[in-house]
C-alpha cells in the first residue's frame, strides 16, 4: 500500500509538474496562438490600384504600415481592423464595394504583420496603436460619415474604439463588426476549458464595449462558423440590444465577406447613411 500510494503521489507530481509548465508557456508565449503573421518584404507593393495609397505611422517601438482608399469627394470612411492572420495584401482587393457607395477606407496592419514592424506585446499596446493610427487620419474626415469596423480579432479592437469616440462626443455613424466573438476569456474558455482563465493577457473585450455605444450597431455572422460560433453574436445582442443581426447563411469564418448577402447588407448600410 505504501508503495502504491508513493507511486500515486509521483504520478499525480508529474502530471502537476507538466501541467505547470504548460500554463507557464501559454503566459509567456501566448502572441503565437493568438495572433498569426504574415510578413511582406518592405519593398512589396500592397496593390496597383491608383486610388490605394500606402503610408507609415510611427508608433513607440515601431512603425505601422497603412493603406488609404482615398475617393474624389466621398461620403465618409471606414476604419476597418482586419482578423488575425495574414495582412493588408489580403484586404485590398475586397474594396471595391466601398468604392460603388463612395466611402473611402483607412486599413492598418498591426505590429509584425505585413510590412509593420515590432511584436504585439500587450492588449493596451495594441489598442493604443489603433488609436493612434485613427487619430491619424480622423481629421480628414471631420463633419463626414464616420464607421468602424472590425472582423475576427479586430471587432473587440472596433467595439472599443468606437466606445471611446461615443464617450467623447463623436459618435461613429455605423460600428459594424463581422464574426465577433464576446470577448476573448469566453471564447478561450471554449477552445482551451483547461485553461484558468486569469492566464490569458488579451481579454479583448468585445460586448461590454458594445454595451457602451450611443450609435447604430450592426453584427455580421456566418452561421457555419466552427472557430466563433454564432452565439457570440447572441451574446453581443444581449449586451446591446438595439444592435442589427445579419446571419449569414452558408458562411464560415473567414468567407463571409464573399456572399451576396454580406455584399447587399454592407452596401445598403452605407448607402443610406
Amino acid at each position: 500500500m505504501v508503495v502504491y500510494a508513493l507511486f500515486s503521489l509521483g504520478v499525480l507530481a508529474a502530471v502537476g509538474a507538466v501541467y505547470s509548465a504548460a500554463i507557464g508557456y501559454l503566459w509567456f508565449r501566448q502572441e503565437r496562438l493568438l495572433f498569426e503573421p504574415v510578413p511582406l518584404p518592405q519593398d512589396q507593393a500592397l496593390t496597383s490600384d491608383p486610388d490605394i495609397h500606402e503610408g507609415w505611422i510611427d508608433v513607440p517601438g515601431a512603425r505601422l504600415s497603412t493603406a488609404h482608399l482615398k475617393l474624389p469627394k466621398p461620403r465618409g470612411v471606414v476604419f476597418f481592423l482586419h482578423g488575425n492572420s495574414g495582412n493588408l495584401l489580403d484586404c485590398v482587393t475586397e474594396l471595391e464595394a466601398f468604392r460603388e457607395v463612395n466611402f473611402d477606407v483607412v486599413m492598418f496592419d498591426y505590429r509584425g504583420y505585413g510590412k509593420s514592424s515590432g511584436c504585439i506585446a500587450s492588449e493596451d499596446q495594441l489598442r493604443s496603436d489603433v488609436r493612434t493610427v485613427w487619430a491619424h487620419f480622423a481629421a480628414q474626415y471631420e463633419g463626414t460619415r464616420i464607421v468602424i469596423s472590425g472582423q475576427s480579432l479586430g471587432t473587440a479592437l472596433a467595439a472599443g474604439l468606437a466606445a471611446e469616440l461615443c464617450e467623447a462626443g463623436k459618435p461613429p455613424a455605423l460600428t459594424y463588426l463581422v464574426s465577433p466573438y464576446s470577448s476573448m476569456s469566453e471564447l478561450a474558455d471554449e477552445l482551451y476549458p483547461w485553461v484558468p482563465r486569469q492566464v490569458l493577457r488579451y481579454p479583448l473585450h468585445t460586448a461590454k464595449h458594445a454595451a457602451r455605444l450611443s450609435s447604430k450597431l450592426i453584427l455580421i455572422h456566418g452561421d457555419k462558423d466552427e472557430l466563433i460560433g454564432i452565439h457570440h453574436s447572441h451574446a453581443l445582442r444581449t449586451a446591446a440590444p438595439g444592435a442589427q443581426f445579419l446571419c449569414v447563411e452558408g458562411a464560415g469564418h473567414g468567407d463571409v465577406h464573399k456572399f451576396p448577402s454580406f455584399r447587399k447588407a454592407l452596401s445598403g448600410a452605407l448607402a443610406v447613411l
